[in-house]
């Protein structure tokens, strides 16, 4: 066997080692070539023809394989998968690519220890060079800032394939947005890009996301924003190649002979005026009921009803309010429709099914899982369960998922893509989580009708209220085929925003608030429900890097925004780590916590604060985390008027400091303090040990809340944080007589 693949599986920070690389070569830079065979092949030649003329052969040198980024037994692919890498080859060779616009014709031949010969097919591309762009090739609206650098564009003399240009950066300006990131607040000084990635925990130190947005403001001079207007990948250099430009290039696809190829909007005015004129041309954000701003609980081992419903109860029993449960393992995790043990008909269909469809056996996981949900709303509890937009192949799927499998490709509602040989297929899954699975379009309004339907019955009959709409970053590489004819490169950013739109449509048609709970998204996720940071380890790095992905989020318009307190995975949080996420995440829009799948191993590592209490041994945990959330029950009011404005008004429920004082300074000396509604500053303790806190207070009249002092701003204060539970907390002093008993719980 041998197979060569020119775009890879698409991993955007890793070749494969089969790829050519880069994918679109480029005049003057080293390329790549590369394939995969079976353990028996000895030798590999590569053909090459240049501009239609026969140039050479060359020799390949074997190279350790790897595949979807990963080595063949690292990451998360499955140990049998592993297995069978180790029994395959991995072969590459290198050259300098050709001048611009060259033809480029190569196959590659394979000879096995028996002598015999394997080829396989012939592969084209063109060469590309960068040159200067034509008038026009760059649409730009608004005169915010005059375009610094000349615009060029790299053109193969058939499509062009990428734009580039500089922006002026001024001293003292600081660049921050670019959707949810979890390194810095100012990313002056470094690079990034735009892309939807699964990043599995240590986000910041890798400077990868769930949530990016080709979006940013520029903030301290005369203030200003942009947003490239594209949905493909983005690169920026924010003056780390050059102190004073800010360069960007970013992926398309058009003739050479085209204008308007890429459009980007400039942006005047303050952090606020900036993200309302982005706001209006990308989708604005809509109030959510006042109960998602209850504490949001749930743990992969509630899996089932008796222990969701004991949970419940511990939470009562502990006087701790609880306001939202998630339930993440429900399903049979074939259809993530069908309860697990329900016994029912198969629909060989694959059209949406009733309650009255299934029965529940009183042994099985969710003997009555409407019950369930009944009793849990008497309790004032929403119910959410767990998604993921994808139809599992692996192992070999069985009853209405097989059935499902077969009514998605009948019915033509999956993403393809483009096999070797050139035909389409339907695409399986490239990722390391419920790999070679069927991928639903969700962009497609026919495809998502028909996946959101078999779910209608669990929101009108069983009473769900929302859904966790988990796992957006599963469509890799620029050759998957979307319905609508457009290429990976242009949609797989989409995707995310069009799941959580789309689960959102089914509640509203039901009657309810489209509540979705989603880690991925781009450019207009801010319409679209509510986020959480997605996996992270019970770290203090980890706290600090969450709290900077929610301020990030905040500033490009994401207004329903929460972690999962203390972190999900990994060793359980100790006593202090735990009660001071717990804190800060009291002053978060959603508050919530979660734990993951531990195979039932004793003991527990639920980050239920009861559980916590008895693994740390601290029994005063309980008292503490209730004396918490009593105080987010009791912001709840303020909560739900703020989102209100903001939703009219564009300023960020929870926003860094620079949109309140965009002049000062100083408060980019401390990113980690927020503004939450228009009257409360807050800055969190994010290292243990800490007694005292040092806290930036901006211009004008503070109150602190703990105390009741008033203090003048403009300088930074030390407060008291020998309580676990403190957390420096100022109100603005026009907002202290109404706020003073919330905050106190007192009168």
């Amino acid at each position: 066997m041998i197979r060569h693949r020119p775009s890879g599986s698409g991993h955007p920070y890793s070749d494969d080692t089969e790829q050519r690389s880069p994918v679109q070569p480029v005049a003057g830079e080293t390329l790549r070539l590369g394939v995969r065979t079976s353990g028996d092949i000895e030798d590999v030649i590569l053909e090459l023809h240049v501009d239609g003329e026969y140039t050479r052969s060359m020799p390949l040198t074997r190279v350790a394989r790897s595949s979807r980024g990963q080595a063949v037994d690292g990451g998360h692919l499955a140990s049998a998968q592993a297995r069978t890498a180790r029994a395959v080859g991995g072969w590459q060779v290198e050259l300098d690519a050709p001048a611009a616009h060259t033809r480029l014709r190569y196959r590659f031949t394979a000879t096995g220890a028996d002598g015999r010969i394997q080829r396989t097919r012939w592969f084209e591309t063109r060469v590309a060079g960068w040159r200067p762009a034509p008038a026009g090739t760059l649409a730009i609206e608004g005169s915010a800032v005059a375009m610094h650098e000349g615009i060029e564009v790299l053109d193969d003399g058939v499509r062009v394939h990428r734009v580039r240009f500089g922006l002026p950066l001024e001293p003292g300006e600081h660049v921050t947005g670019f959707g949810e990131r979890y390194d810095a607040l100012d990313h002056r000084g470094t690079r990034l890009d735009s892309v939807v990635f699964e990043q599995y925990k240590s986000q910041g130190a890798h400077r990868r996301t769930y949530l990016p947005m080709p979006f940013a403001h520029v903030v301290g001079g005369r203030g200003w924003g942009f947003h490239v207007r594209t949905s493909r990948r983005v690169w920026f250099d924010i003056g780390e190649a050059s102190p004073e430009r800010l360069f960007v290039e970013a992926e398309v696809d058009a003739a050479s002979t085209d204008r308007g190829v890429l459009s980007l909007a400039l942006y005047a005015g303050t952090p606020t005026e900036v993200l309302d004129a982005f706001l209006g041309e990308t989708g604005r954000p809509r109030a959510l009921p006042d109960w998602v701003f209850g504490l949001w609980a749930s743990g992969n081992e509630w899996n089932t009803q008796s222990e969701v419903e004991r949970q419940m109860a511990l939470h009562r029993e502990h006087g701790v309010p609880v306001r939202n449960v998630v339930i993440e393992a429900w399903s049979d995790e074939k259809s993530f429709t069908i309860f697990r043990d329900a016994e029912y008909r198969v629909r060989e269909d694959g059209g949406p099914m009733r309650l009255t469809d299934f029965t529940f056996p009183a042994e099985g996981a969710w003997p009555d899982p409407k019950g369930m949900v009944d009793a849990l709303h008497a309790h004032d509890v929403r119910v959410h369960l767990w998604q993921i937009p994808l139809l599992k192949l692996r192992p070999h799927p069985t009853g209405q998922a097989a059935a499902d499998a077969r009514a998605a490709l009948a019915q033509d509602v999956l993403i393809r893509e483009t096999a070797p040989d050139g035909t389409l297929r339907p695409y399986r899954n490239r990722g390391w989580w419920f790999p070679l699975s069927l991928m639903p379009d969700l962009t497609d309004e026919r495809a998502a009708d028909w996946w959101t339907e078999k779910r209608r019955y669990l929101v009108e009959e069983v009473g769900i209220d929302g859904f966790k709409t988990d796992g957006g970053e599963h469509a890799w590489g620029e050759d998957l085929v979307y319905l609508d004819g457009s290429s990976g490169d242009a949609s797989n950013n989409r995707f995310p925003v069009a799941y959580a739109a789309a689960y959102g449509r089914l509640l509203e048609s039901a009657g309810k608030a489209p509540v979705t709970f989603s880690r991925a998204g781009f450019t207009g996720s801010a319409a679209h429900g509510a986020f959480w940071a997605g996996d992270e380890n019970s770290t203090w790095e980890a706290f600090r890097w969450s709290m900077l992905a929610g301020l990030s989020a905040a500033s490009c318009g994401i207004v329903y925004w929460g972690w999962d307190i203390a972190g999900f995975s990994g060793p359980i949080p100790d006593a202090e780590l735990y009660v001071r996420a717990m804190a800060a995440s009291v002053f978060v829009p959603i508050m919530q916590y979660h734990s993951e799948f531990n195979h039932h191993k004793l003991p527990s590592n639920d980050r239920t604060p009861w559980n916590i209490a008895e693994r740390t041994g601290d029994a005063d945990v309980i008292a503490e985390v209730r004396g918490l959330v009593e105080l987010r029950e009791r912001l709840i009011p303020y909560l739900t008027a703020s989102a209100a404005s903001t939703v009219d008004t564009s300023v960020p429920l929870m926003r860094p400091l620079y949109f309140d004082h965009p002049a000062d300074p100083r408060v980019w000396e401390h990113p980690l303090q927020w503004m939450l509604g228009p009257d409360l500053l807050v800055a969190p303790v994010l290292e243990a040990g800490a007694t005292e806190w040092d806290v930036y207070l901006p211009a004008g009249e503070w109150i602190e809340a703990r105390t009741g002092e008033a203090t003048e701003g403009g300088r930074v204060v030390t407060a008291d944080v020998s309580s676990r539970t403190s957390v420096p907390l100022f109100v603005r002093a026009a907002a202290w007589p109404a706020l003073s008993a919330v905050l106190t719980g007192q009168g």
